[in-house]
């Protein structure tokens, strides 16, 4: 391998935690903050962020959605086509996820393509895998490679004191394992991509 490839392969792959919750009182800046944490311990990734409760994007999708529009698209879209792969942390909304993740996701297409994406669900007694179950099969549509391990938090509000998890073995050793998951298909894919552009 040339000084290039080596020094290639040691940079740390951008990873962009896309946080799905918007509702007023959510409980997803707690989970956040404690994955950023996982992440922070790692030298093979970088974080960024998108918090869809700081990002206003209408329902209505237009060919021409206006200025406003562009402008947080502007602030968004970046940050997706910048990533190597991705972590979606996602409540569960009546079984499924909430609508401010599929207005993002269907607000972009090629920015999710031939990356892996893994998940940090939580909620109730599911933990939020009937959400995750869902969003499996949207972001296979976007062409995009989901991982098979996560992390579940089921009855979140249980599991945190002071933003710290009481029992923290289980969701640490699926964040570990997610994580190494994404590494090794972030740098697969975007080292095959460098030798041949994905076709869809």
């Amino acid at each position: 391998m040339d000084t290039t490839n080596a020094a290639q392969a040691a940079a740390p792959l951008t990873l962009a935690l896309v946080v799905a919750s918007d509702r007023e009182g959510r409980f997803a800046p707690v989970v956040a903050d404690w994955f950023r944490t996982r992440v922070a311990e790692r030298a093979d990734f970088e974080l960024t962020v998108v918090d869809l409760a700081e990002v206003s994007l209408p329902t209505t999708l237009s060919h021409d959605p206006g200025p406003e529009v562009r402008a947080e698209l502007a602030r968004v879209t970046p940050v997706l086509e910048a990533a190597d792969a991705y972590v979606v942390l996602t409540p569960e909304y009546n079984h499924s996820f909430p609508a401010s993740l599929k207005n993002l996701v269907d607000r972009h297409y090629t920015e999710w393509r031939a990356k892996p994406v893994g998940f940090v669900s939580y909620g109730g007694i599911s933990g939020g895998i009937r959400a995750v179950e869902q969003l499996r099969q949207v972001y296979a549509e976007m062409h995009a490679v989901t991982v098979r391990d996560g992390v579940v938090l089921p009855n979140v509000h249980g599991q945190f004191e002071d933003g710290l998890l009481k029992d923290p073995t289980g969701p640490e050793a699926g964040a570990k394992l997610m994580l190494d998951q994404l590494a090794w298909w972030g740098r697969a894919l975007k080292d095959a991509k460098a030798v041949r552009p994905y076709a869809v």
